[in-house]
């Protein structure tokens, strides 16, 4: 029974330092998600309960063994991670600080893609390739870049600084910076050259193809007249 209670003691002392360790080390990605999630109650629950920010801990770990070319145990080590939190990341993904996935479920990062700082994924969104070739086949993401759900990002393209995806958009083209992408295939509309606001209503992004239909709509009405 002693050394059972020794055991146990020590089980606990592993999880509460390591527990502590990422609260240092991802600081910055638990008050992003403090930020980008209204439902987010507390510093705690995000450490403990947040399967975005257990994928991103598993990564930094995997992306480690990768660096060092032990392709295996960095590989194991996704996979796992895969399995308990629902979101694949390859540990050759080069990803910045401030990342926040939201719900994550469904979120399949490629091996050479690149995402930068204060990013914010939503659920079911793929940064993806388009084909077998070699090298640089996934997607570049800038600074400060809003996914919505269910949106797919494809091949060796770069998506600018402050951009937003629309949710379900499918984007396989170079996007400026400063812009909304909706739509299949995605199309840009320019934001002024303003930041993209994290907290931006989904439901009322603008779609530059249901734009025109509606210009010409109004253009057909007044002929009528």
């Amino acid at each position: 029974m002693f050394c059972l209670w020794n055991i146990l003691f020590i089980l606990m002392g592993i999880l509460v330092l390591k527990n502590a360790l990422v609260a240092v080390f991802f600081y910055r990605e638990i008050k992003a998600a403090q930020k980008m999630d209204p439902a987010a109650k507390s510093f705690v629950e995000i450490l403990l309960l947040y399967q975005g920010l257990h994928a991103l801990v598993s990564h930094r770990l995997a992306h480690f063994f990768y660096r060092l070319r032990l392709y295996f145990i960095a590989r194991f080590l996704s996979q796992v991670s895969r399995w308990l939190t629902g979101i694949e990341i390859h540990p050759g993904a080069k990803i910045g600080r401030g990342l926040f996935i939201d719900h994550g479920m469904g979120v399949v990062i490629g091996e050479t893609s690149v995402i930068g700082d204060n990013v914010l994924i939503y659920q079911g969104v793929t940064l993806g390739g388009t084909g077998l070739e070699k090298g640089k086949r996934h997607p570049t993401i800038g600074n400060n870049v809003v996914i919505g759900a269910g949106a797919k990002v494809l091949g060796n393209i770069t998506v600018g600084d402050n951009s937003y995806i629309g949710a379900n958009a499918v984007v396989i083209k170079d996007i400026p910076p400063n812009s909304t992408v909706v739509g299949v295939p995605g199309r840009v509309t320019k934001q002024d050259g303003k930041k993209i606001d994290v907290n931006l209503d989904h439901i009322h992004i603008l779609d530059p193809i249901m734009q025109s239909i509606e210009d010409l709509q109004k253009r057909i009405e007044r002929l009528e007249r």
